[in-house]
């Protein structure tokens, strides 16, 4: 597991997305040079399929303390924190020809551990832990493709949807008694007030691209990576709204931003169907 401290309002790492498809891209290129000018059949056909997948998955999230309450007093203080973990799941689709272009039309579902969390959303206490888990996520997708020699390589576009768990854990303790130099802290316990835990259907949108090849007359084996972007959801703190945001700042609910995204690289068997 990783997190990155990043100063207020800073853009992510671009390169995590491009690295995301690096696999499946390279996939692309060896394809097309090492068939090029190849006697073997093209791998070209239309059809229905359906398949199953197994990879991982790399949960991409970030947190944005937009009144700064956990780091007290800088607002906009924001943490990536990003993890790997197991993903498989099933898919179903259609090729089809439209003006002598292929195309493909295909659903998917995806489940696993993909999660990942950091501590450092206050940077100097470390009593703040904050956790993404993708439940499951489900794409609809619209692709093109070409036939290189004996495999096809493929882009596909389209939209998502997941289940996603946002949490924000604050641990607190306490002196016992209270004001007494020589006090005995109480053990950490877990502050409702001060965290949230949100799970919520989000809508977002997928692009991947891949390279497959025939096992035999009717079964495929296909390398393939995806990236996902759910976009951003707010969340709040301090609920109760009897504190301070920031200093100075009035007592109402501290809100957190959350951004979620998700590259996947899989490795499916596919079965045509109709041939």
């Amino acid at each position: 597991m990783k997190d990155h401290p990043r100063a207020p309002f800073e853009r992510g790492s671009t390169w995590r997305r491009a690295v995301i498809v690096l696999p499946a891209l390279v996939m692309l290129g060896n394809a097309g040079s090492v068939n090029a000018g190849s006697d073997d059949a093209p791998f070209d056909w239309t059809g229905t399929y359906a398949g199953v997948f197994a990879g991982a998955g790399r949960a991409d999230n970030r947190i944005v303390d937009v009144d700064g309450f956990a780091n007290w007093g800088n607002p906009g203080w924001a943490v990536d924190y990003d993890d790997a973990g197991f993903a498989g799941g099933a898919l179903i689709g259609k090729k089809f020809e439209l003006d002598g272009v292929p195309f493909r039309i295909e659903l998917d579902g995806t489940f696993g551990d993909m999660s990942a969390k950091t501590d450092r959303v206050d940077p100097q206490g470390r009593d703040e832990t904050a956790e993404s888990k993708f439940r499951w996520i489900a794409t609809a997708r619209l692709g093109v493709e070409e036939a290189v020699g004996p495999a096809t390589v493929f882009a596909t576009a389209g939209l998502a949807a997941a289940r996603i768990d946002n949490t924000l854990t604050d641990l607190d303790r306490s002196c016992v008694p209270a004001g007494d130099p020589d006090c005995r802290p109480t053990p950490w316990r877990t502050d409702p007030d001060d965290s949230f835990h949100d799970g919520s259907t989000e809508i977002g949108w997928v692009i991947g691209a891949g390279v497959e090849t025939s096992l035999s007359d009717v079964w495929t084996l296909r390398l393939e990576g995806s990236y996902l972007d759910f976009g951003r959801s707010t969340h709040h703190a301090n609920r109760s709204g009897d504190g301070r945001c920031g200093p100075g700042s009035p007592r109402r609910p501290c809100a957190y931003r959350v951004e979620n995204r998700l590259g996947i690289v899989r490795l499916a068997i596919i079965r045509r169907f109709g041939l």
